[in-house]
């Protein structure tokens, strides 16, 4: 199936809008979305979802940010999984960071989608392969599927879009929002510039600080201690790692959410008030009552 060249310039509409809606955000510092008490009263964390529609509308239909005002919503990393195109078997998670797209552009300020390590792949065409099959070619084949000749300037536009997603979300209550973060840095440097100033290839390219930081998998508490003080924060929150259960509590300084299966979790934290690592952790809730 291929869409209409009308159908292909509405999106490009929408992640031109939305880069722009990310870019002028009033609550983004650099790359860092910073929010207080004082802006908002609360902040509804999800992590992972891969092509996963059905908790993506359960997100959405919880957040409910048409009826609270004053509630932020964090979303990351939709790209690569869910259902294929029976024709090519390309990857339709495409359609979902679309809509991502047009729910940043309906509530440019509330609702934040962070750069993630599968984003990122798309950005910079590094290769991601999962069970003997390239997730990269897979999105790139299901993109084309829908687009057909429109494909290239969507794509364009779907790129500007990522690269304009920050790169985590900062409470004034002591809570750091990252897809993941960067290994060692209990050990040798790590270059929080990229958090402020304008990114290189050699950022975002392997061995680079942008890179490290959405790719990295040390969960030692003296790594998550050391990087929660360079970012001057109490709690890390991230994605990026399977949970069974739909959340993971490596040490006193660090928790990770699952939201892309049936045992997907999420919280909404509080912004009027300091919570411990351990209130933090008792507000996790499943996105499926059934769960």
């Amino acid at each position: 199936m291929t869409v209409s060249a009308q159908i292909a310039d509405q999106i490009i509409g929408v992640f031109r809008a939305a880069a722009e809606a990310n870019l002028r955000n009033t609550h983004r510092k650099g790359h860092v979305v910073e929010i207080s008490g004082l802006e908002a009263d609360e902040l509804m964390i999800t992590a992972d979802l891969h092509g996963n529609r059905r908790n993506f509308d359960r997100i959405c239909k919880l957040a409910d940010l048409q009826s609270h005002c004053c509630r932020h919503l964090v979303m990351q990393e939709v790209c690569h999984g869910g259902p294929s195109y029976p024709s090519v078997a390309g990857c339709m998670s495409h359609l979902l960071l679309e809509d991502v797209a047009r729910l940043k552009c309906q509530f440019p300020d509330q609702f934040h989608f962070l750069l993630s390590n599968h984003e990122l792949s798309e950005l910079t065409d590094f290769p991601i392969m999962k069970s003997g099959k390239l997730l990269n070619l897979a999105f790139r084949c299901g993109m084309q599927e829908f687009y057909g000749s429109s494909y290239q300037p969507v794509r364009e536009a779907m790129l500007s879009f990522l690269g304009s997603c920050p790169l985590a979300l900062r409470t004034n209550n002591g809570v750091f929002v990252s897809h993941s973060l960067p290994e060692a840095v209990d050990q040798q440097p790590f270059d929080v510039t990229i958090f402020k100033r304008s990114w290189t290839p050699t950022d975002m390219s392997k061995g680079g600080a942008v890179f490290e930081l959405v790719w990295g998998r040390d969960f030692r508490e003296s790594n998550a201690r050391t990087f929660a003080k360079l970012v001057g924060a109490q709690v890390l929150i991230h994605g990026h790692e399977p949970c069974l259960g739909g959340f993971h509590v490596p040490n006193l300084f660090q928790l990770i959410l699952d939201s892309q299966d049936s045992q997907g979790r999420y919280l909404i934290l509080p912004l009027n008030r300091t919570l411990d690592h351990g209130q933090i952790v008792e507000r996790i809730k499943p996105l499926f009552q059934s769960d």
